[in-house]
């Protein structure tokens, strides 16, 4: 099964793509994403009969969004991947999760994604 997740705003989309059928899920996550994203994924999971142990690969949203809402769930999402040992891609753009979906079934991996925030980082210089 492959599971697809975009936290680039307060509303968390997660959606899963297995033999065929996809499930949507929604979450505001508001500030609780960091505190309750891990439970969120599992609890959704079992309510669809589901465990972490069904992921066989997982597509996220790199951006642009929520530099929080982004960091965390790409952060879950790379952890999950590489403790699991499964493939994890990350796409943009309207169509992300086909992209994504698509990709992961050519046997894509790209073992860790990186944020797309949209715009250079803002660095403040130290005072002193």
């Amino acid at each position: 099964m492959i599971v697809l997740l975009d936290t680039s705003t307060s509303l968390c989309k997660l959606t899963f793509v297995n033999d065929g059928k996809t499930t949507d899920h929604e979450w505001q996550a508001d500030r609780q994403l960091a505190k309750g994203l891990l439970g969120y994924v599992q609890q959704t999971l079992a309510q669809d009969g589901l465990t972490l142990k069904d992921i066989t690969g997982i597509g996220i949203y790199r951006g642009p969004g929520s530099f929080t809402g982004l960091r965390i769930g790409l952060t879950v999402m790379n952890t999950l991947a590489d403790s699991m040992a499964i493939p994890i891609v990350g796409v943009a753009g309207d169509v992300w999760q086909s992209d994504a979906v698509n990709r992961l079934r050519a046997g894509d991996n790209d073992q860790i994604v990186l944020p797309d925030y949209g715009a250079d980082a803002h660095i403040t210089k130290p005072r002193k």
